[in-house]
């Protein structure tokens, strides 16, 4: 009798204890991306290749060498104060994928712009949106900035200086990715 006495009393005892405080929800941790280096490499390796290929529809602007000081920094591109020296890229690569980010979302909009409306590069903007989709990932989605219209008569010389900003920054943004996929 005395194992049913407390058998009952064990089954009983939490019905006639005061309800204790719900317990405290545990917080979920933000969930941790990271980003995909070696595929970064592969397409950033890609994208240079691609723009290895494209050819200036006027052959005069192939060896043009412009001396241009544009304050605008247009198309944008990578500066020694985005901090995507190796050293730095080794404690923290953040403030380097964010400018790599905001570089890349830029050139492709200016793929996507009246400026190649002429000399459209579907390759080019689908290795971008690729390498873009691996970045954003971790960084989030920033919002497409449209490219303002321009005079149809510019558009070879800002698609040239367009193409060539965009192979020198291909060549820096392949640095970086090939250094961290080590």
């Amino acid at each position: 009798m005395a194992p049913l006495r407390r058998l009952c009393l064990c089954l009983c005892l939490p019905l006639l204890l005061p309800p204790s405080a719900a317990p405290a929800p545990v917080p979920t941790p933000a969930p941790v991306f990271c980003t995909d280096w070696a595929a970064c490499r592969i397409l950033s390796r890609d994208l240079s290749r691609l723009l290895a290929t494209v050819k200036e529809p006027h052959s005069a602007l192939e060896g043009m060498q412009l001396m241009e000081e544009d304050p605008q920094n247009w198309p944008p591109r990578i500066l020694c104060s985005d901090a995507c020296d190796p050293p730095t890229l080794d404690t923290n690569n953040t403030r380097c994928l964010r400018r790599i980010l905001q570089v890349l979302q830029r050139y492709r909009d200016l793929l996507g712009s009246d400026i190649f409306r002429d000399q459209p590069q579907p390759q080019l903007e689908t290795t971008m949106e690729q390498l873009l989709g691996h970045i954003q990932k971790e960084h989030g989605h920033p919002p497409q900035h449209p490219v303002a219209p321009s005079y149809s008569w510019t558009h070879p010389f800002q698609r040239h200086l367009a193409l060539k900003r965009l192979r020198s920054f291909a060549a820096v943004m392949s640095r970086v990715f090939t250094h961290r996929a080590r």
